[in-house]
């Protein structure tokens, strides 16, 4: 009982912290920016923002729609836990 309490008071960053692949993890707005969209680059994604293809650029992209792009259930997982934690801290979109 002692370590699902223990557990339990895990809460914020740490709890993220604990859960999030090392990509993820993150010190800034931008570094959960960047991780998010690691993520789609990885897998085909066209960037149209300025501020995503001066990142990453577009190179081999295949996809023009985020919503296309195919990712797994973990990597899905990780990009919303990422929005949320975006979110969280108010971050400019």
């Amino acid at each position: 009982m002692r370590m699902l309490t223990m557990g339990l008071a895990l809460s914020g960053p740490l709890l993220w912290a604990a859960i999030m692949p090392a990509p993820a993890r993150a010190e800034s707005c931008d570094d959960l920016w960047h991780a998010r969209n690691e993520i789609y680059k990885a897998q085909g994604y066209c960037f149209r923002t300025r501020r995503g293809i001066e990142a990453f650029g577009n190179a081999g992209c295949q996809y023009d729609h985020a919503e296309d792009v195919p990712l797994s259930a973990a990597q899905r997982r990780t990009i919303a836990d990422i929005q949320r934690e975006e979110r969280a801290r108010r971050c400019p979109r």
